[in-house]
């Protein structure tokens, strides 16, 4: 295999693990939902799974629609 194939190869995973949802139309294509990882928003939800009050802060949240604190998309808990 050629280093052109390789390099587009490797091109082709990168762009597929960035899960965008393309749109075609006749004139154009159009990319979004764009989803970012951040490590250090996965060591802070590492850490609130490790955290008593985090957890017991995360269950009240789900409990109650009044809570100032919520659980987003990812399980982080936010206030």
């Amino acid at each position: 295999m050629s280093v052109i194939m390789v390099k587009e190869l490797e091109l082709l995973e990168q762009f597929r693990d960035l899960s965008l949802v393309c749109e075609l139309s006749p004139q154009s294509v159009k990319l979004g939902m764009m989803k970012i990882n951040s490590e250090f928003l996965n060591s802070i939800k590492e850490a609130q799974k490790a955290d008593v009050k985090c957890v017991d802060l995360s269950i009240d949240s789900n409990q109650t629609k009044d809570s100032d604190f919520k659980v987003d998309d990812q399980g982080v808990l936010l206030f």
